[in-house]
C-alpha cells in the first residue's frame, strides 16, 4: 500500500509540473507597461511547443531542458481591456489586462501602510470606483535563503470601494495624483514588508560585486531555511548567555510575574523604545519585562488602569503575578483595568511578556503614554525596566541574512515590466546610517542590473519627523540616515520626497500618506512625464560668512523661499565654530537668501539644518510648499560611522 501510494504522489506531481503555466505575477486585472517590450513567462513540459497571444499580436516559442518558457510582446500603448492566451499542453485565459504604467512599491511598513490606515480613508473609499484604472497586486510575504522562481498564487485587485483599503497607501496616491494628470491605466507591484532592513532586499550578487560586503557575503553558505535556523539558533543562544551571563534556560519562566522574585541580576533595557536600538539587538523570541512601583494607601481607592502605547507584536501583562490583560497586534494600544484586590500599599510589580516574530521586537511609542493612571493623576512608567529572555523564536526572520526578502519577493517578478520603482525604508537602518551611504546605492544598482536597466527611474521617501533621541552634539542616528538619503541622490534618474513636515514625532508611522504619494508623483510627471513643475524643495548651495552673519543660498526654491512662521522666522538652524559646539540661531528670509545672525557664536564656520528625529520645528518651504532638505556643511564624525551589518 505504501509503495502504491508513493507512486500514485509521484504520477499527479509530474502531472501537474507539466501542465502549461504562468508566472504568478500574471493574471487578471492586470496592467502591463506599454512602450516597452512585454516579457511574459513561465513552465511547462521540456521541450513543449508554447503560443501567447496579446491584442493582435502571436509569439511561439519552446520551453528549455527545464521547463522553462518566455516570450517577448512587442511595446503596446496604454489601453485595453484586453485577453492573455497561453496556449501549450493546456490552455490559459487571462482577462481585463490593460497597458499603462507599472511601478514596484517597496520598503517596510510606511510602504505597506493601506490606504485603510491612512488619513481619510473613508473619501478614498467612497471615491474608489472612478479609479479603476488603478491596479494593484500585494507580493506574499515570504523569505528564502535562495533564488525562488515563483511565489504563491495572489491575484491582481482592481481598485473599488471593497479592495482599495488593502492597498498600499504612498503608492495608492501616487498613481491616483499620475491617473489624474496621464489618463492612462496604473499598475502597483506591491512587495514590502514592515519593519524589513535594507539588506534583506539586495541580491547575493550585489553584495559579491561590492567591495563593502563582499567578504562578509563569502561566509554565508549556499544552503535552505534549515540549515540557516541551525546556525542562527546556535548563534542566538550564545550571544544571550554572554549577555545574560549564564547558561541559557527557561526552566523558571512560571516565576518571571510573580511579585517576589528576585529580579536583581536581570538586564534592563529602555521602555518604551524598541529592543533592536538596545542592547538585546536583533532578536526574534520572547523576553519578560519588569517594573517595580509604590503606591499609596490612598492610591487603592482609585480607578486604576495600566496604558501601554503599543507592543510588538503581542503581550500578556501581569500585576503581582495575576493576569490582567493580553492583546495580539504590532500596532494596538493596550489599556487594562486592574482590579484593586491584586494590588497593595507599597512595592507593587508590574511584568509584561513580550511575543516577537520578526522585525522590530519590544513596547514602542510615545513616553508619555506610558502611565498608571490612578484616579485622576498619572504615574509615569517611561524608563528603566527590567528583562530577561525566555525563548529564540524558531524560525529564520528575515532580517537574520541577507537577500531573504530579494530571494522571495523580488526575484520572482524580474523581469516583469515595469516603469521605476518607489522606496520607502530606512527607519530599521537607522542604528547603521553611515554604511547606509553604500548600501542604499548599492541596492539601486543591484535592481537596475536585475532589470537590465542602467537608468531604472528610483524615486525614494527621505524618513519623516519622528522623536528619536539625539541632536547635532550629541548626534542623531535619525539625522545621519537622511543625510544618507540625500547622498543617494547622486545616482541618476533618482529623486527624492522630504517628510519633515508631514511625519508625526510620537508615531512612527504617520497617516499622512497623501502628501507623500503626491509629492512622489510631481517627480515621476516632472521627471518622466513631460509635465514641468516644481518637485522639490529648497536644497543648500552656498554660504558666506559676514562678520555677525551669514547667508545662505539654495537650488530648487521654486516661486521663491518661504516660512510658516507669521513673524517671518525660519526655525531649524544651527551654527558652530571650531569647538564643534552648536547653537539655535535666528534666521529670516530676505530675498532668494536666508540670513543667519551669528553675533553670540565665536567665528561660526558650519550650519546645520534640521538636523534632528522630530524636525517638525523646521519652517523652511518654497512657494510651492515643498519643505527644504536637511543638511549640514560639515563633515565631522557621526554617532553610526563604525556600525556594520552584520548576521
Amino acid at each position: 500500500m505504501k509503495y502504491l501510494l508513493t507512486l500514485l504522489v509521484l504520477f499527479f506531481s509530474c502531472t501537474i509540473n507539466s501542465q502549461t503555466s504562468l508566472a504568478s505575477i500574471f493574471g487578471d486585472n492586470m496592467v502591463l507597461q506599454r512602450n516597452a517590450g512585454i516579457p511574459i513567462w513561465g513552465w511547462a513540459k521540456a521541450n513543449e511547443k508554447i503560443e501567447v497571444r496579446f491584442n493582435k499580436q502571436i509569439k511561439k516559442t519552446k520551453t528549455n531542458a527545464h521547463g522553462k518558457w518566455m516570450v517577448t510582446l512587442n511595446s503596446e500603448v496604454a489601453g485595453g481591456p484586453y485577453e492573455l492566451v497561453v496556449i501549450g499542453k493546456n490552455t490559459i485565459k487571462l482577462s481585463n489586462i490593460l497597458v499603462g504604467e507599472v511601478w514596484l512599491c517597496s520598503g517596510q511598513s510606511n510602504m505597506e501602510w493601506t490606504v485603510g490606515q491612512s488619513d481619510n480613508a473613508e473619501v478614498e473609499i467612497k471615491n474608489a470606483a472612478s479609479y479603476s484604472n488603478i491596479r494593484h497586486i500585494k507580493i506574499p510575504k515570504e523569505i528564502s535563503s535562495l533564488p525562488n522562481a515563483n511565489f504563491n498564487n495572489v491575484s491582481w485587485d482592481v481598485c473599488n470601494s471593497e479592495t482599495i483599503s488593502d492597498f498600499t497607501g504612498v503608492g495608492y496616491f501616487f498613481a491616483k495624483q499620475l491617473y489624474d494628470s496621464l489618463q492612462i491605466p496604473i499598475g502597483l507591484i506591491n512587495a514590502s514588508w514592515g519593519g524589513s532592513n535594507i539588506e534583506t532586499w539586495i541580491s547575493r550578487e550585489g553584495f559579491e560585486s561590492s567591495n563593502e560586503f563582499k567578504n562578509l557575503i563569502a561566509t554565508l553558505p549556499k544552503t535552505n531555511l534549515d540549515s540557516l535556523l541551525k546556525i542562527k539558533i546556535s548563534g542566538t543562544q550564545k550571544r544571550i548567555e554572554e549577555l545574560q551571563n549564564e547558561p541559557f534556560s527557561n526552566a523558571k519562566i512560571e516565576t518571571y510575574k510573580e511579585v517576589d522574585l528576585d529580579d536583581s541580576s536581570w538586564l534592563q533595557m529602555n521602555e518604551p523604545e524598541v529592543w533592536e536600538s538596545q542592547e538585546l539587538g536583533e532578536f526574534d523570541g520572547v523576553i519578560w519585562l519588569r517594573k517595580h512601583v509604590t503606591l499609596t494607601k490612598e492610591d487603592l481607592n482609585n480607578t486604576i488602569i495600566l496604558n501601554i502605547p503599543a507592543v510588538d507584536d503581542d503581550d500578556t501583562t501581569y500585576i503581582n503575578g495575576v493576569k490582567i490583560g493580553e492583546t495580539k497586534g504590532w500596532d494596538q494600544k493596550r489599556t487594562y483595568t486592574i482590579n484593586a484586590n491584586i494590588l497593595k500599599e507599597g512595592d507593587n510589580v508590574i511584568s509584561i511578556r513580550v511575543v516577537d516574530s520578526s522585525g522590530s521586537g519590544g513596547l514602542y511609542g510615545d513616553a508619555v503614554n506610558f502611565t498608571l493612571t490612578i484616579g485622576e493623576k498619572e504615574l509615569p512608567l517611561s524608563g528603566i525596566w527590567k528583562y530577561k529572555v525566555e525563548s529564540i523564536y524558531n524560525a529564520v526572520n528575515f532580517n537574520d541574512y541577507p537577500s531573504l526578502c530579494f530571494n522571495a519577493m523580488i526575484n520572482p517578478i524580474i523581469p516583469f515590466g515595469i516603469k521605476g520603482v518607489l522606496w520607502y525604508q530606512g527607519e530599521t537602518n537607522v542604528s547603521r546610517a553611515y554604511q547606509y551611504r553604500t548600501t542604499f546605492p548599492l541596492l539601486i544598482r543591484d535592481w537596475r542590473q536585475k532589470w537590465d536597466d542602467k537608468l531604472l527611474p528610483f524615486y525614494y521617501v527621505q524618513l519623516a519627523t519622528f522623536n528619536s533621541e539625539g541632536d547635532s552634539n550629541t548626534g542623531c542616528d535619525l539625522a545621519e540616515l537622511r543625510e544618507a538619503q540625500t547622498k543617494t541622490l547622486q545616482l541618476p534618474n533618482t529623486g527624492m520626497v522630504v517628510t519633515t513636515d508631514v511625519g508625526n514625532p510620537n508615531d512612527i508611522h504617520p497617516r499622512n500618506k497623501k502628501t507623500v504619494g503626491k509629492r512622489l508623483a510631481s517627480i515621476a510627471l516632472h521627471n518622466l512625464y513631460e509635465k514641468p513643475m516644481v518637485h522639490s524643495g529648497p536644497k543648500f548651495k552656498s554660504m558666506k560668512i559676514n562678520d555677525d552673519h551669514i547667508i545662505v543660498s539654495f537650488d530648487d526654491i521654486g516661486g521663491g523661499l518661504m516660512t510658516t512662521d507669521l513673524q517671518g522666522n525660519v526655525h531649524g538652524f544651527e551654527i558652530a565654530g571650531k569647538d564643534q559646539i552648536f547653537y539655535k540661531v535666528n534666521a529670516v528670509i530676505e530675498g532668494d537668501n536666508i540670513i543667519i545672525s551669528a553675533k553670540n557664536i565665536n567665528t561660526p564656520i558650519h550650519i546645520r539644518f534640521s538636523w534632528i528625529g522630530d524636525a517638525s520645528a523646521s519652517n523652511l518651504f518654497n512657494k510651492e510648499g515643498f519643505p527644504a532638505v536637511p543638511f549640514r556643511t560639515d563633515d565631522w564624525k557621526t554617532i553610526t560611522t563604525n556600525v556594520k551589518y552584520k548576521f
